[in-house]
């Protein structure tokens, strides 16, 4: 399963990947994988990628059709 809504809400915000990844404390390729679905994401960073992007866990997992706020 991939989550189209990490790359749409990092394109939102302004931010590039390896930008991202290093907020959130991961390593670009980590984040890659996130992305495309190749590896869980953990809870506590799954959290950092909420509220850095501001939406809920379910919008970002693909759960939900709407962004919903942190």
């Amino acid at each position: 399963m991939n989550y189209p809504n990490i790359e749409a809400e990092r394109a939102r915000v302004g931010l590039r990947k390896k930008e991202l990844a290093e907020r959130v404390g991961v390593n670009i390729r980590t984040y890659q994988n996130w992305q495309a679905g190749r590896s869980c994401i953990p809870s506590d960073k799954l959290c950092a990628l909420c509220d850095l992007l501001n939406c809920s866990a379910d919008y970002l997992l693909g759960r939900a059709g709407v962004r919903g706020g942190a």
